[in-house]
């Protein structure tokens, strides 16, 4: 490279290095900002936890206790209601929202819906409810199913105990809503979906009460077919 190309080259890249240092130095104060914002909304978020959540989740805790009980002795209108000095499951997700109190509320409030057959309102419930647990979310999902059932909405039906079978994931749920997921495609007229389901307890949960049966519950499917 020749002397004349070389100081024609300095320029341009003193000027490309400038242009960089210039867009940092431009964009400083806003860089400044958002990061001020952000530890700003992280602070807020941990002084809400704290200081607004944590007592209204003990205290929903608190208030909860009695509404479970009487959901423990099926004392559904109580459990739903109160008694007058404690509050139901309906004040309890009305009051105590964003808590986890209220999330587990919506799912004794689904169950006590559904045996006082109001099963939109169980429907409704458990569809509020949202848990890590996959006991009690396959339940759910479950329990949802027998409300579809009970409104002649067979297709709904089916689809939730499909989830409930594929949440529960172990050898005591999953065979027993697979069974539920087979007497629904038999409502349905869907004689082969059945015969497959009742196989699939057969050979995948052997061990289980449903597999002890099953064998009637597959003829039948198959003589349909």
């Amino acid at each position: 490279m020749s002397k004349t190309q070389a100081n024609t080259a300095a320029p341009a890249n003193a000027k490309e290095n400038a242009g960089t240092g210039n867009f940092v130095l431009e964009n400083q104060k806003s860089l400044l900002f958002i990061g001020a914002a952000i530890l700003a909304i992280v602070a807020i978020y941990f002084a809400y936890q704290k200081m607004y959540i944590g007592p209204r989740e003990v205290k929903a805790a608190d208030q909860m206790h009695v509404a479970q009980d009487f959901w423990a002795k099926k004392d559904w209108d109580k459990a739903i209601k109160g008694d007058g000095s404690y509050p139901g499951f309906e004040k309890i997700v009305s009051d105590y929202s964003n808590t986890k109190a209220a999330n587990l509320a919506y799912f004794y409030l689904g169950t006590a819906y559904l045996n006082k057959g109001e099963y939109q309102k169980a429907i409704d419930s458990y569809a509020n409810y949202h848990g890590d647990d996959a006991m009690v979310s396959a339940e759910a999902l479950g329990s949802t199913g027998d409300a579809y059932v009970e409104l002649k909405d067979l297709d709904k039906a089916s689809s939730f105990f499909q989830k409930a079978a594929d949440k529960a994931n172990n050898k005591f749920l999953t065979p027993f809503y697979l069974k539920k997921l087979g007497l629904v495609y038999e409502a349905k007229n869907d004689a082969k979906s059945a015969a497959d389901t009742y196989k699939k307890i057969k050979s995948d949960y052997p061990e289980s009460a449903e597999s002890q049966s099953i064998d009637g519950y597959i003829a039948r499917a198959e003589a349909k077919q």
